[in-house]
């Protein structure tokens, strides 16, 4: 009995993993090229591939293994640092929200009283 939810456990634990790299890689891939270069960090296409490579090993190995915790360390050095820069020198979320001037205000752009 024990080890049934200690198997059902580990089993949330892989599904939450593979969530994680899949979210970082959802989320590069609709990323700019030119906005991993302004923020100092490596490529796109170097982040696409370490993203993949973490949710093909979670996928495929144990999670009491090594290489899924690779991945998910890299899955979470994407979301805590490379997706805050990405987003700063963007300056939105990345997936095609209209974004207003710096003159619109909570209720449609300032035009100075004209």
């Amino acid at each position: 009995m024990l080890m049934l939810g200690f198997a059902g456990f580990l089993g949330l634990l892989k599904i939450l993993l593979m969530a994680l790299a899949a979210f970082g890689l959802f989320d590069a891939a609709f990323r700019r090229e030119d906005a991993f270069r302004a923020a100092d960090k490596q490529n796109k296409v170097f982040w696409l591939i370490i993203l993949a490579l973490a949710l093909v090993v979670s996928y495929l190995f144990s999670i009491l293994s090594f290489l899924p915790i690779i991945g998910v360390i890299a899955s979470i050095v994407y979301i805590v640092d490379v997706r805050p820069a990405l987003k700063q020198v963007s300056g939105g979320n990345g997936w095609g929200r209209r974004r207003g001037s710096s003159s619109d205000g909570p209720y449609g752009p300032y035009n100075g009283g004209r």
